[in-house]
């Protein structure tokens, strides 16, 4: 489904990315980790044309996304939860979530089949259909990245891009959110990318893994392999911490 061909990335003169290359099939989970600095949102925002690669290729379903920019990204199908959520806070949940739809309606598709996703919304987060007339920023950090995911489901994406959705939150929490990463895969079909500093939780539901480390892919494996990878534990939690990743 997604094939990222050699893309080189830059912030100024900074050379965040270098001839990075993955790919996800389609139904997969996979995840990306490495330790801060490594260049992970980087590859997101590649991919979604937030930040484009100064060369290499992106391509979606066979279609190079090139110079696209990221509203025609999403319009292909490739939607991304932020990195601390950024949710809309002025506004209330069910807002956010229509925010969602914002290119659905702009293309006019029937206000009936969005009133149905918004409704599996719900079905999905129980607690947004509570909090559904709520101001966005008095949510907890936990129920902001539920309406986060929410929102990004709402432009029916292929493709979700996931960025630390554990970031901050409560191992109970944490749960919750890798419970709901996994519905969507074996309910719905979608393919994830799923950044993580969380390694072992995201490990434990992934297919594959690939190991960013400053800026270049320098492991890719099964999930379950990548588990048990010395290699994993220099380069995501340092030999000082092998006794937490043990544990």
């Amino acid at each position: 489904m997604l094939r990222v061909k050699n893309i080189n990335t830059y912030y100024g003169k900074v050379h965040a990315l270098k001839n990075v290359s993955l790919h996800l099939n389609r139904g997969e989970i996979v995840a990306l980790i490495g330790a801060n600095g490594a260049g992970k949102t980087t590859v997101l925002n590649s991919i979604s044309a937030l930040t484009p690669p100064a060369s290499g290729e992106v391509l979606f379903e066979n279609e190079p996304l090139g110079v696209m920019g990221a509203d025609k990204v999403v319009r292909l199908g490739i939607s991304q939860v932020p990195e601390g959520r950024q949710i809309f806070k002025p506004l209330s949940v069910e807002d956010n979530l229509e925010l969602g739809a914002y290119l659905r309606y702009r293309g006019r598709e029937g206000k009936d089949a969005i009133r149905k996703d918004l409704e599996g919304i719900y079905e999905l987060f129980p607690r947004l259909l509570e909090r559904k007339r709520q101001i966005a920023g008095t949510l907890s950090g936990g129920e902001q990245q539920m309406l986060a995911i929410g929102r990004a489901l709402m432009a029916r994406p292929k493709l979700m891009l996931l960025d630390e959705p554990s970031m901050g939150l409560a191992p109970l929490v944490v749960q919750e959110i890798f419970r709901v990463i996994e519905t969507l895969r074996a309910e719905q079909g979608t393919t994830i990318l799923l950044v993580e500093q969380n390694a072992k939780a995201a490990l434990k539901i992934a297919d594959r893994g690939y190991v960013l480390e400053t800026g270049k892919i320098i492991l890719e494996e099964k999930a379950t392999e990548l588990l048990n990878n010395r290699e994993v534990q220099r380069a995501y939690l340092g030999k000082d911490k092998k006794e937490i990743w043990e544990r």
